[in-house]
């Protein structure tokens, strides 16, 4: 009866057609006002812990958004030409905030007890120098066995369980997002029996309910204070009665923090009241949402065209790049929109090695930006990207309305500039006290 009612829900949301489309669409920008944008009042000091004098002139611009915009981080350091592999880094600081890294058990410890620690490290300081948040994916996927795994399904599950308090306790700190459980719902599918047989005997033995929460409070003992996220590409009524009604305490409240959708488009694009319905839907849980794997292609659609045919070139096309662009906008513009969503991930960055070979980047096999880069970065670091000038107040308070994040303020002084950060968000209380510091500025040429 339940799957029913969220069937006709579905449908009757369905059938509002364009003039729904249109709603939704024609009321984004309002949203993103509401929802994004906060009035601040922030107080500057002088290195002294003075107050700046009013009337004096300032400028005030966002460093960095609250909103998590990203992408899979994964050819970082794979790239075979240098000047390709530095495009590649270059664009990715350019635009994003936010990176996945990979944490795929078969591939991150090939050998038992030899992982691949030191490239992560490096990852997660390139982050770090660029303040970009990361994220592990996923600590727990019966997609592939490792080649070492013991035969016997309880001592692997043993294992996993094990691998997971492993990952998440010694990057405590550093990675401290991560999607636990990857694609739950379909565990039991024949891919699964075929190459990940021992992981997948293991969780029918438990079953999936005991599975999916030891993965989580496995994660939780080792990192109390990690955001943890379910992740799965169902979006259907299954996806809520065989994962997340499972995925609870003896009290019934949620072992996740994040509902995490995903939502590759190879053979069509969702249309708009769809992306609505599932954040409306997902949304009544009470957690925020994370669309953890979002693609679009810029080549021919479809799912799946290079195992068909392994001669297939699946090559970016003008056509298809700016039909991506537009779908990308649309895409990134609704649930942008949404108040119960916090965070958007691509799904790959380039064409070059990318998932199914698809031309699924924001970039060229050659690292060249797309169209759906440039209207993106638009978006992220344009539109949506608060800049102002404006004037100290007798109360010595300077007031005005931008999108959440980090911020600099600037005040020019002669040949001395001070200069300060803050960071705001719909919580934080006002004024916003700033303390300002030198900075001496360059000398002009003559």
């Amino acid at each position: 009866m339940r799957k029913l009612i969220f069937l006709l829900a579905f449908m009757a949301n369905s059938a509002l057609g364009a003039q729904g489309q249109n709603e939704i669409l024609d009321r984004a920008d309002r949203r993103i006002h509401k929802y994004r944008t906060g009035q601040v009042v922030i107080q500057l000091l002088d290195p002294s812990g003075k107050p700046v004098a009013a009337g004096r002139q300032i400028k005030i611009e966002q460093t960095r958004h609250a909103f998590l915009f990203g992408c899979n981080i994964f050819l970082f350091g794979k790239i075979k030409k240098p000047a390709d592999s530095a495009a590649y880094q270059q664009r990715f600081a350019e635009l994003f905030n936010f990176a996945t890294l990979p944490f795929y058990w078969w591939y991150y410890e090939p050998r038992q007890g030899q992982h691949m620690d030191a490239r992560t490290e490096a990852i997660l300081e390139w982050c770090r120098r660029h303040n970009i948040t990361a994220k592990g994916h996923p600590l727990a996927w019966n997609y592939s066995d490792p080649k070492w795994i013991s035969d016997h399904p309880d001592r692997a599950m043993q294992l996993q369980f094990a691998r997971i308090g492993r990952c998440v306790g010694k990057f405590k700190g550093q990675l401290d997002l991560w999607d636990v459980v990857n694609e739950a719902t379909h565990w039991d599918r024949e891919t699964c029996w075929k190459q990940s047989p021992i992981l997948t005997q293991g969780i029918a033995r438990v079953g999936v309910g005991t599975y999916i929460r030891s993965a989580f409070q496995a994660a939780r003992k080792a990192n109390p204070g990690a955001t943890l996220i379910i992740n799965d590409y169902r979006t259907d009524p299954e996806y809520q009665e065989t994962v997340l009604k499972e995925l609870v305490d003896r009290t019934g409240r949620p072992l996740y923090d994040v509902i995490g959708i995903q939502s590759h488009q190879h053979g069509a694009p969702w249309p708009v009241e769809k992306i609505w319905e599932v954040c409306e839907r997902f949304s009544s849980y009470g957690r925020p949402l994370h669309f953890t794997e979002t693609t679009f292609l810029s080549g021919k659609p479809g799912w799946e065209l290079k195992k068909k045919d392994p001669d297939f070139d699946w090559v970016s096309t003008p056509d298809g790049e700016l039909r991506q662009a537009e779908q990308v906008e649309r895409f990134y513009t609704v649930l942008f929109s949404h108040p119960a969503v916090e965070a958007i991930t691509w799904w790959d960055f380039s064409d070059y090695s990318a998932w199914q070979r698809a031309p699924a980047g924001f970039l060229r096999r050659d690292m060249s930006p797309k169209p759906s880069y440039l209207i993106l970065k638009a978006l992220i670091k344009g539109k949506w990207w608060t800049r102002v000038q404006t004037t100290i107040t007798d109360q010595g308070n300077a007031h005005f309305r931008g999108f959440y994040g980090d911020y600099k303020v600037t005040v020019g002084t002669g040949d001395m500039q001070m200069v300060g950060l803050f960071s705001f968000n719909k919580n934080t209380p006002a004024p916003i006290m700033v303390r300002m510091d030198h900075l001496q500025s360059s000398p002009t040429s003559p």
